[in-house]
């Protein structure tokens, strides 16, 4: 229904001087469909209003509504030609007005909760980047078609927008920080089992996949029906379930786009640096049920950052690792992705943060992903599933093996993880699955490599295709990285 609107606002923005990637797509169009969506809201919750004979007060000022900007119409219903903005008019309109007035809300609202202070947070962290007034009203004419009233309609604008956010994982290094495969972050979900009254918490959060699968598991069931929830259990779900944190602008755009678009009004994400907390701070009242992460790897913390943590080390993930670890209630679950290395690694951070894991948590399950699993990222990663405050007397392994190549046209789907849930719900042994006793584990090295006993390690040597495409992705990246470079000269 909205496949064709959704391509022919990406036509638009190709031709748009001012988008150049998937990423400058994905956010101009994510704060467009922002207010599209507000504006639909308020007169949802006007209806109501009116229902029980009350006032509604519009959240903006009538000058910043949507009908009066964006899409005034005439007595027909249609575009009011005459009232619609367009050309220079329209993005001084955008830049000179429109922006500033929606910047101010993140100083105005009551609380960091209220849909108020969101608005605020989105457009104090984005630019327009349209410099064609006329590509605007192109796209704000599109998106005008679109409407957010219904189940069907939110379902099908959120697979679109999934579709979006993938193919910025598809376009480059960058854009694959915002993007986990969903088949992946479903099965995580499936072994940890959350349930509604329970908090779940991602502090890397990117684009919300894992919140937003999250919710698609507490309200609907497997064959894609609504639950059946209580008006309070409708209520926890919304607003006392599911937390973010998310350091960078746009995935911070992203992920509120995206719950909105999967049914959360007024999402629970804070744009911040996680890693700026000191985890000794952290409170009972802080802590969480359920952590679901793919945290960044390969990146280097400030010594200043270091500090907040017990075990010093510049490794972002490790870092995450511990927070995670810290901000779990007792009894509390988590699964967590992260580079393969981290089970051997012979530095004293690693070998800590294994100590730590086998001592006082129950690290009952370790995924060892195959290669392709992360699209365009050229390291093999494992998930850490386990539970805070019992020690860890055994590990289930699973090695997972589709069978093919895994790449941009062969992904990773359920079918290939659905074993892996089935047999790790009660710990099977397989030809892809074994345990291992921590009694058997050196206590000097707590190295727990991945080493599947039955069967004889062999040297796979990689497709040469796979590797020239790897090359090729790597030397448009450093092109890319010169050409930033160039322009700040």
């Amino acid at each position: 229904m909205f496949e064709q609107t959704f391509k022919n606002i990406d036509d638009v923005l190709w031709k748009e001087a001012g988008c150049s990637s998937e990423l400058d797509y994905a956010e101009q169009s994510s704060w467009i469909l922002f207010l599209k969506y507000l504006d639909d809201l308020e007169k949802e919750y006007e209806q109501e209003a009116q229902l029980n004979e009350d006032d509604y007060t519009y959240i903006l000022d009538e000058d910043y509504q949507w009908s009066t900007w964006a899409a005034p119409k005439n007595d027909k219903g249609e575009l009011d030609r005459d009232k619609a903005l367009t050309g220079k008019d329209l993005i001084r309109f955008v830049e000179d007005k429109l922006f500033p007035y929606l910047r101010e809300f993140k100083q105005s609202a009551e609380n960091a909760n209220t849909i108020e202070y969101k608005i605020g947070e989105i457009f104090s962290e984005i630019k327009n980047k349209f410099n064609s007034g006329y590509s605007l009203r192109d796209v704000l004419d599109l998106v005008d078609t679109l409407k957010f009233g219904s189940h069907e309609a939110k379902h099908e604008l959120s697979s679109l927008y999934e579709t979006r956010i993938k193919n910025m994982g598809n376009a480059g290094r960058n854009g694959g920080e915002y993007y986990t495969p969903r088949p992946l972050i479903r099965a995580m979900i499936q072994v940890t089992k959350p349930v509604i009254g329970e908090k779940i918490y991602d502090g890397a959060c990117g684009s919300a996949g894992f919140l937003c699968e999250s919710y698609q598991y507490l309200r609907y069931d497997a064959q894609g029906n609504s639950a059946d929830l209580s008006t309070d259990q409708l209520n926890t779900l919304q607003s006392k379930t599911l937390y973010g944190k998310e350091k960078k602008s746009l995935a911070y755009v992203l992920a509120i786009m995206n719950l909105i678009l999967h049914g959360v009004d007024a999402p629970n994400i804070i744009h911040t640096n996680t890693l700026s907390e000191n985890i000794a701070d952290v409170q009972e009242k802080d802590r969480y049920h359920v952590v679901l992460a793919n945290p960044p790897f390969g990146g280097k913390e400030r010594s200043e950052i270091q500090q907040n943590f017990p075990i010093k080390t510049g490794e972002t993930a490790f870092l995450f690792l511990q927070h995670f670890m810290k901000y779990l209630k007792a009894h509390g679950r988590a699964a967590i992705v992260i580079k393969n290395t981290f089970l051997s690694n012979s530095d004293n951070a690693s070998k800590a943060l294994r100590q730590e894991l086998l001592e006082n948590f129950n690290l009952h399950t370790i995924l060892d992903c195959p290669s392709g699993t992360f699209l365009g990222a050229g390291v093999k990663t494992v998930v850490l599933f386990f539970k805070k405050g019992e020690p860890t007397q055994n590990i289930w392994y699973y090695q997972l093996d589709p069978k093919r190549s895994l790449g941009k046209t062969n992904p990773l789907n359920d079918n290939d993880l659905k074993e892996f849930v089935e047999l790790q719900a009660s710990f099977a042994a397989s030809e892809q699955s074994w345990s291992v006793a921590i009694a058997s584990v050196d206590k000097t090295t707590f190295d727990l490599s991945v080493k599947n006993p039955n069967k004889n390690e062999e040297v796979v040597l990689r497709d040469p295709q796979t590797i020239l495409d790897e090359i090729a992705a790597l030397d448009k990246e450093s092109a890319e990285v010169l050409d930033v470079i160039r322009g700040l000269l």
